[in-house]
């Protein structure tokens, strides 16, 4: 069966034969293409799960600023939740932060959209851009 046969139809037999063959140093025999591939599939899922994190948290915040009637515990800690573990996948990939503003704006259009079905309110009630800078969506002190 060749790498890509393998790669295609067992792609957990495929990463541990690959990383057997990287400890070996039998680079000849590995697939480089496809590792390749996959180190930067691993790259982008760290900037996809840094925006994710942060579109969950802006959704929250929005609805916080914006449906103060119905501010409650669950909502106080979503936003506690997602910037530890927005912090925390920041600080295990600081090379994002060169990136913060563009993962910002991106994740805030997915807030908007997540707060627009998640409160019923008309997609004009919130701002086009987003109000916050990173380090202000970040700040535990704000604003719960």
């Amino acid at each position: 069966m060749s790498d890509n046969d393998l790669y295609d139809r067992d792609f957990y037999a495929w990463a541990n034969e690959q990383a057997a063959l990287l400890r070996e140093g039998k680079l000849s025999g590995a697939d480089v293409g496809h590792i390749a591939e996959e180190i930067e599939s691993m790259g982008r899922s760290e900037r996809n799960q840094l925006t994710n994190r942060l579109a969950v948290l802006l959704a929250h915040l929005l609805k916080w600023q914006f449906q103060p009637g119905l501010r409650g515990n669950s909502w106080r800690l979503t936003i506690r939740e997602q910037r530890r573990q927005a912090a925390r996948v920041l600080a295990q990939n600081p090379s994002l932060r060169g990136s913060l503003d563009a993962i910002l704006a991106d994740a805030y259009g997915d807030a908007a959209l997540i707060a627009e079905r998640e409160t019923g309110l008309p997609e004009s009630t919130f701002p086009a851009e987003c109000p916050w800078t990173f380090e202000q969506a970040m700040r535990d002190d704000a604003p719960v």
